[in-house]
């Protein structure tokens, strides 16, 4: 195979250590230098020095855990560096070592078979790392809510039977009620507020327990957490709005397609960027965001056409979107569920509509465009004639004679 590069380096990342192989082609045979750096401040800096000093300008590394982003940091900016998916550059089994793996690691950038990873840039890492740990306080706020109501179960209140949000305003007000030593159904519900569907009497029998000290000190450990919760999803919020002022063109452009709001397009933009040119093609987004059907065919025969494993914070997030886009009226995304729910059922159909939103924020964040819906008329409008034969094959099918005449 031919040399691409004749001057690079292969890093094996630890926690502790980084075993570093500097492959240097001359006229002879390639020569191989191996060294081991800490992966402190100063290990690092010497690790540069030391790829500088022996005129390496390529460098490659695996992407394991968190390790390797301080490695990535220092060496920035002063060598080409290529990030790896372990998975993709893995050795021969029975002969892994550190040092094999970072001579290993060398041999396959020299030659050009590392596919490069995507690192966004410094600005949407930190916007990356926002709103993963918004979506994570978010669950969290969600598992002690409903560990609050476990307790109310365990105590015999049925308050979320009667209310639709027990944290809300009337439920929030009569948990602090508990809390406080307050156990009178007559005092509990004239502090329900609002409009509810229950009536007087329903809610007088919700609120009747038996209420422990055991459930009050519960209800006030979450109760406290939640409040916490609530106040670092604000100050994130307030720090995404910051980080987004680069991007709000970008944001609102997303915003404009069915289902992606505010915060859907924030995560969208955190996930990929909003330079398309790190994907060639939307067939290039849609696999790194594991939205497309994996490879697996031996012998002619295609085995499995699951989804890989992985992208679950940008595929999550759209497919919440898909299930909101496909409520809209009239629209595209819902036509081409519906579409596809008859013939595949709805678990594909919506993972094919999340796929054609992303690629239809591909072309608008890469045009600069807004989204301009093609209607749910759109595949009848696309091949008529098949649309035509197939509704007179099912008229058929219930016992009628069709004629037809084009008008």
């Amino acid at each position: 195979m031919d040399v691409i590069y004749c001057r690079c380096a292969g890093l094996d990342v630890h926690k502790q250590t980084v075993v570093a192989c500097a492959r240097l082609a001359g006229d002879g045979a390639p020569r191989q230098e191996v060294r081991t750096f800490a992966t402190t401040t100063s290990g690092l800096l010497a690790l540069a020095d030391w790829l500088e000093s022996v005129g390496v300008q390529h460098v490659a590394m695996e992407a394991t855990g968190v390790y390797w982003k301080p490695v990535w940091h220092v060496l920035e900016g002063h060598f080409t560096l290529v990030l790896a998916n372990a998975a993709h550059v893995k050795n021969v089994p029975g002969r892994k070592t550190d040092v094999n793996d970072a001579i290993w690691l060398a041999d396959l950038l020299a030659h050009g078979l590392i596919r490069a990873s995507f690192v966004p840039p410094l600005a949407v890492q930190e916007l990356r790392t926002l709103t993963r740990t918004r979506k994570q306080f978010v669950r969290e706020r969600g598992s002690h809510a409903q560990r609050i109501e476990k307790i109310l179960e365990d105590a015999n209140l049925k308050l979320s039977v009667v209310l639709s949000d027990i944290l809300g305003k009337s439920g929030r007000a009569v948990l602090q009620a508990l809390i406080d030593g307050q156990t009178d159904p007559e005092q509990l519900v004239r502090l329900v507020v609002g409009r509810v569907k229950a009536s007087r009497a329903e809610l007088l029998e919700a609120l009747r327990g038996r209420v422990s000290t055991h459930h009050r000190f519960m209800l006030k450990l979450h109760l406290d957490h939640i409040g916490t919760l609530d106040k670092a999803i604000a100050q994130i919020e307030t720090e995404v709005g910051l980080g987004l002022e680069p991007f709000q063109q970008a944001a609102k452009l997303l915003s404009t397609m069915p289902g992606l709001s505010s915060v859907s397009a924030n995560v969208l933009i955190a996930e990929i960027g909003i330079d398309m040119s790190r994907f060639a093609t939307p067939g290039h987004l849609l696999p790194w965001a594991c939205l497309c059907p994996r490879n697996d065919e031996s012998a002619g025969k295609r085995r499995s056409t699951r989804l890989r494993r992985g992208g679950k914070w940008l595929k999550t997030t759209l497919v919440q979107a898909a299930w909101s886009a496909v409520r809209v009226k009239g629209s595209y995304l819902q036509a081409q569920f519906h579409r596809l729910r008859s013939r595949r059922g709805a678990k594909k159909a919506i993972i094919a509509v999340a796929a054609s939103m992303l690629t239809a924020a591909w072309h608008m964040l890469r045009d600069g465009t807004e989204w301009h819906d093609l209607g749910a008329a759109h595949f009848d409008r696309a091949d008529a004639a098949k649309t035509a034969n197939r509704l007179i094959r099912r008229l058929q099918q219930l016992g009628y004679t069709v004629q037809h005449t084009p008008a």
